[in-house]
């Protein structure tokens, strides 16, 4: 196989998985789940954690732009600040839009979330810096990232209804829940990650890797965009 048909299987691979994942789990709460979350009087700490790892795990619109973000961060350090500003964000807009009932279309702000996918891709390959002339501040845009994609889990808590017995301590356990979730899913991609990069095939596939990314955010906010045409 040469390495041309690679990137086109590592694109569709990439691409079908982010269909499918957008109408399964993007930002979605199971019902089960749902079911408990609007049973909830008062605080319930352990709960409230185990839910939010589950949903950044199974949020694959979540793990495709930390994909992107570390791709090609090669010190642990570098890791840490990225993923510390895009926790920051998320977590500030988790909190703020729940517990202030700040409402936004969820399929205008899902669509957001794609194109954050699309933009880490645009900027791996360095199309941004080519058509900006200069290279975009890459920590401002994860934070600035990390808050749309805190706002777009909010959109869908606001749907519950949520006890306000325990509201508070309940929030701030899922939120972190979901850093937890993300710490594990994290460490997952960069062991993988790292043991591609030994490989001779990492630097002509990363091309093509990121490509697929690209993809992968663009089938996601097409798939919201439709949602919100047919709503």
């Amino acid at each position: 196989m040469t390495v041309l048909n690679r990137h086109w299987s590592v694109a569709l691979g990439l691409l079908l998985v982010a269909l499918a994942a957008s109408a399964a789990f993007a930002h979605g709460v199971a019902d089960s789940d749902q079911a408990f979350v609007e049973s909830t009087s008062g605080l319930q700490v352990g709960p409230f954690v185990y839910l939010g790892a589950k949903h950044m795990v199974t949020g694959y619109d979540h793990l495709l732009f930390l994909v992107g973000v570390i791709f090609f961060l090669f010190r642990l350090r570098e890791v840490a600040t990225y993923v510390s500003l895009f926790a920051l964000g998320h977590s500030i807009t988790l909190l703020f839009g729940v517990l202030s009932q700040t409402h936004v279309n969820p399929f205008i702000i899902d669509a957001i979330i794609g194109l954050s996918v699309v933009y880490k891709g645009f900027d791996n390959i360095g199309l941004l810096k080519r058509w900006f002339g200069r290279q975009p501040s890459t920590k401002l845009a994860v934070f600035l990232f990390g808050l749309c994609h805190g706002l777009g889990l909010a959109t869908k808590l606001q749907d519950f209804h949520l006890s306000q017995d325990g509201l508070v301590g309940n929030i701030i356990s899922f939120n972190v829940g979901v850093e937890i979730g993300q710490f594990l899913a994290l460490g997952a991609i960069l062991i993988a990650i790292s043991a591609w990069r030994k490989t001779a095939a990492f630097q002509r596939q990363a091309f093509g890797a990121n490509v697929a990314l690209v993809g992968a955010g663009v089938a996601l906010t097409v798939y919201q965009v439709y949602g919100l045409v047919n709503s």
